[in-house]
């Protein structure tokens, strides 16, 4: 199944958090707490202002981003977790060091 988001909103997938702290010590799943961490998957369109004009999306499928603690809707598509949610609950994108090099 393909999804394909409207408006202004984005499809993300969480990026799940290690298994254990930098010391070694292993987290139980009762412990953890969901990540404010994933990849964008698709996004929609963009939205409208107010004279009817699109406005583009400042991300793209395959940004990693961070996002609110309690943003998005959780919804399953095929079997596999997701959040949705606007792009204005987007905090922002990470950058890795390849992208910074890609860029300069």
């Amino acid at each position: 199944m393909h999804f394909r988001p409207l408006h202004d909103r984005v499809l993300v997938k969480r990026i799940s958090e290690e298994e254990k702290t930098a010391g070694g010590i292993i987290i139980p799943d009762t412990a953890k707490e969901k990540p404010s961490e994933g990849e964008v998957v698709a996004v929609g369109p963009g939205g409208r202002d107010e004279a009817g004009k699109r406005t583009a999306m400042d991300v793209k499928a395959g940004d990693r981003i961070l996002f609110g603690k309690w943003s998005g809707t959780e919804v399953k598509v095929d079997g596999q977790d997701y959040l949705i949610m606007k792009e204005s609950d987007i905090m922002g994108v990470i950058e890795t060091k390849a992208a910074k090099k890609k860029a300069a």
